[in-house]
């Protein structure tokens, strides 16, 4: 056995999911596996090495003791409600225990049609799996909660988008992959009695502490805001847009999921947006934090029927958590945004001092990762503007925040290599930056996967400075920039 299953979610009501098998490929092949999160997952190695790997990983064989499923949600599709979405070409094979004795779910995403695919053929092309493996392993590494990616597999069947491309399925990890849409789809039905096991079957998997609490749904919803809060401050940290912030990719177990159109920024813009379907920027970085409020309103209105048997006391709840959000947020997005520019004894200027260096760097049009790693110099308090000119294109902007910022260092009770040892552990040197990532997928659609490996390989540790990867650090050249990123339904 290569997977030790032990499954929880079959033992739901049947509503709640279809049971469906994966499209056998034709000629499957190993392309990436990813051993360190393996041994992580308590697999056999020699078995996910193998052939059977590969049978597993592809759908060409149900393993042992899965039991594969596609689950049931709706969602808000930028602001539009659809009633019926669901898992429409993904499949859970079914949950193991790792090696902490945490619970993860196992899933083929590019296994063929379900009843949830509509029109869609159920299948994914080799270009959104690299990607969702390179930026899902990327921000696992820079500590950021994620799905993850197990494997990707080659089908060897084409996939029709414009054109044939070559048909891939990749293996994803998660904490778990209820989302709010979940909870959606059964309040559309008024199916409150789905809403609670669906809810209580949350709380054992994921925060079961909450299990003695008197109100255990509204101690759910508040968890859900504060995590969630927290996740964007995270992304934000690292000028990361998801893209596709709709309520059916936003997870319960508060993971980044579902990298469709997403991206790094390279230039800072608070307004930048890359998603090719986002035509009036609803998802741009700048938006994040209001769209997870209204994201998390509609899961604390599928959450109404069970909160209280009082509806006006339930609504109350309600709003009580979802409005303690932008305070979340904000606490969490100061505390990363002082850290990294090392100011570690907080004053009450501090978030102020932070916003206006965002908004520096948009004046000057300068590189985001690039501009905060620079600030973590030893000696930081003698930086001039010269010091941005590589990747802006008006480093004469810093002069006046530079000199504020240096005074403010001043007042720090901690002594400068200290100072600059604690940013660079949390201002990284690498991300996975879109004109990479393109040329990786546009090389592996060609055969040649280095650069796909030589990225998991650096970015596994994207804050120390590796040698002979000087040209993955850089802002890209005007003709390397990656204007728009694409769903790849």
């Amino acid at each position: 056995m290569m997977f030790n299953f032990d499954n929880t979610f079959v033992e739901l009501p049947e509503r709640l999911y279809a049971r469906v098998q994966p499209r056998r490929p034709t000629k499957p092949r190993a392309v990436i596996r990813n051993h360190g999160l393996a041994q992580e997952l308590g697999i056999d190695v020699d078995a996910f090495s193998g052939p059977n790997g590969i049978e597993a990983l592809s759908g060409d064989r149900i393993p042992e003791g899965a039991a594969p499923l596609a689950m049931a949600y709706g969602g808000h599709q930028f602001g539009f409600w659809v009633p019926s979405l669901g898992d429409g070409r993904a499949l859970l094979l079914g949950e193991i225990l790792d090696r902490q004795g945490s619970r993860r779910d196992v899933q083929l995403k590019g296994s063929g049609r379900t009843p949830f695919s509509r029109q869609g053929d159920g299948r994914a092309w080799l270009g959104p799996a690299i990607r969702e493996y390179i930026v899902s392993e990327a921000m696992h590494h820079l500590g950021i909660p994620s799905t993850r990616a197990l494997a990707v597999m080659e089908t060897g069947d084409p996939v029709y988008r414009e054109t044939a491309l070559p048909g891939a399925v990749l293996t994803r990890v998660a904490r778990a992959h209820i989302r709010i849409g979940t909870f959606q789809y059964f309040l559309a039905r008024r199916d409150v009695e789905a809403i609670r096991c669906l809810a209580d079957h949350v709380i054992a998997r994921l925060y079961p502490d909450l299990r003695e609490s008197s109100q255990p749904y509204v101690k759910l919803l508040r968890v859900v805001v504060k995590g969630q809060a927290q996740l964007v401050a995270q992304w934000m940290g690292v000028g990361f847009i998801h893209g596709v912030m709709n309520t059916d990719n936003m997870s319960l177990a508060c993971e980044t999921i579902d990298f469709g159109p997403c991206a790094f920024m390279d230039r800072f813009s608070s307004a930048k947006v890359f998603s090719s379907i986002d035509k009036q920027g609803r998802y741009a970085y700048c938006n994040q934090p209001a769209i997870a409020q209204w994201n998390l309103a509609q899961l604390a209105v599928g959450l109404l029927p069970i909160m209280d048997d009082d509806e006006d006391r339930a609504v109350q709840l309600a709003e009580e958590a979802i409005r303690q959000f932008p305070k979340d947020f904000e606490d969490a997005h100061r505390t990363i945004l002082c850290s990294k520019l090392g100011l570690y004894h907080r004053c009450a200027e501090d978030y102020a001092l932070a916003n206006a260096f965002l908004d520096t760097l948009e004046r000057a049009k300068a590189d985001f990762t690039l501009a905060f790693r620079t600030l973590c110099s030893d000696s930081a308090r003698s930086l001039g503007t010269d010091s941005f000119a590589a990747f802006s294109s008006h480093p004469e902007a810093f002069r006046d925040w530079l000199s504020v910022w240096q005074s403010r260092l001043t007042r720090e009770r901690i002594e400068d290599f200290q100072r600059g040892k604690r940013m660079r552990r949390i201002n990284p040197v690498y991300i996975a930056r879109n004109h990479q990532v393109q040329k990786a997928i546009d090389l592996a659609v060609g055969g040649d996967y280095e650069l796909v490996h030589r990225l998991g390989k650096v970015l596994a540790n994207p804050c120390i400075r590796q040698k002979g990867a000087e040209d993955l650090e850089l802002t890209p050249l005007p003709h390397e920039v990656v204007h728009r990123t694409f769903c790849g339904t």
